[in-house]
């Protein structure tokens, strides 16, 4: 093959290849986004996500019965270890995932964690990751308590709890990031702007505000803050 017909070729493939990229990408981010039908937020740092199983995060004035597969419960605070909600939605096959000073409060399949650990719970990977406050004292880093990352449909999903921006968030990796955005307890809008561009997911979802602190200036603020930079998807908004 004469050497002009063969650059010719490399250089069509290469130039080929290079269109491609962009729609592997956007292939990536339209599987996250077809995830969002299956992410419910309940209120505050409950949500009920559906796929391989049932999951519900921190169950909070449950309003219906329901069935879940998995509980993944943050930590021992009222409004996120409840006892009677956790009843509501619990059955005889739940594996409820938790710290160790949740498991005193709750019965049935518990599995205990700490900041560090990586389980499979009936095929769902998860990991839990630290979660505290660095400038408040209301979630020490001492008590242990949690956040989680696991994976559902092929998607990493994590679930902040009750914390501040964390120097750990760096080494966070998912594709959708549901973090706390109401200040007081955990971590203010413009923190949780700073947490998700070290966390860098494709798609950010604010909680924890509208129910005890907090309310949807918070989350718009949020929003704002990461314009052109990473998704932000506020459930419920009317």
């Amino acid at each position: 093959m004469p050497m002009a017909r063969r650059a010719g070729k490399t250089a069509f493939i290469f130039l080929s290849f290079l269109f491609l990229i962009p729609f592997a990408v956007n292939a990536g981010v339209k599987e996250v986004k077809n995830m969002l039908k299956d992410i419910h937020w309940l209120g505050h740092d409950t949500f009920k996500i559906t796929g391989e199983k049932v999951i519900y995060t921190d169950p909070f004035k449950i309003k219906k019965a329901d069935s879940a597969d998995i509980i993944l419960i943050t930590h021992e605070h009222y409004d996120h270890c409840s006892p009677e909600d956790v009843k509501k939605i619990q059955n005889a096959n739940t594996v409820i995932v938790a710290t160790a000073d949740c498991a005193k409060k709750l019965s049935g399949k518990i599995k205990i964690v700490k900041p560090g650990d990586k389980i499979n719970v009936e095929g769902i990977e998860i990991e839990a990751v630290p979660s505290y406050n660095t400038n408040k004292p209301f979630h020490v880093k001492e008590r242990g308590w949690v956040g989680y990352i696991f994976t559902m449909k092929g998607q990493g999903i994590y679930i902040a709890g009750d914390t501040d921006y964390i120097p750990e968030m760096k080494n966070y990796k998912c594709d959708i990031a549901l973090l706390p955005v109401s200040g007081t307890y955990v971590m203010t809008a413009d923190e949780a702007v700073k947490a998700a561009l070290d966390i860098k997911p494709k798609i950010a979802i604010p909680m924890h505000y509208g129910s005890i602190v907090g309310d949807k200036n918070d989350a718009r603020k949020f929003a704002v803050g990461l314009k052109g930079k990473i998704e932000v998807v506020i459930m419920n908004e009317e």
